[in-house]
């Protein structure tokens, strides 16, 4: 897959990163729609991204941390925190990349969670806040069930 190219909306964060795959996903746990105002879109980056300028992180939850920039407080990314076979697994903020519409909406998270005024259409997978936990959060011993 090509490399993307994109920045905050200010500009001084300018990022780099290989989507993992063409995907976009849909978050619309409490967290993420208090840090957008919405739900947040993002595509899965493969290692080896890149962001140059005043990034800041927020360890958001026991398990995973936020990215965004100092300046004009842009989201730019989610990353697994967490020990286990997702650490480091990174979901770059959509709206940083012109292009990111060219992928397809292939998941929405905390799908219980969404409010009622908008709705995506298509058949995406969609996972509810049970979904997510059991797939995804650490077990007691650090690593994901």
């Amino acid at each position: 897959m090509s490399e993307l190219h994109g920045h905050c909306m200010c500009g001084a964060v300018t990022v780099s990163m290989t989507p993992a795959r063409h995907s976009l996903g849909a978050c619309h746990c409490d967290m993420c729609r208090r840090w957008t105002s919405s739900m947040l879109m993002t595509l899965p980056a493969s290692p080896g991204y890149a962001a140059l300028g005043p990034v800041k992180t927020y360890v958001s939850s026991d398990w995973a941390e936020r990215a965004f920039c100092s300046e004009c407080g842009s989201a730019l990314w989610y990353r697994i925190t967490a020990p286990g076979k997702m650490h480091g697994q990174t979901q770059m903020a959509a709206g940083l990349f012109d292009n990111a519409g060219e992928s397809t909406l292939s998941l929405e998270l905390y799908i219980d969670k969404k409010p009622e005024g908008y709705a995506f259409a298509g058949p995406q997978r969609k996972m509810t806040e049970a979904d997510v936990m059991a797939a995804f959060r650490p077990s007691a011993e650090g690593d994901n069930q």
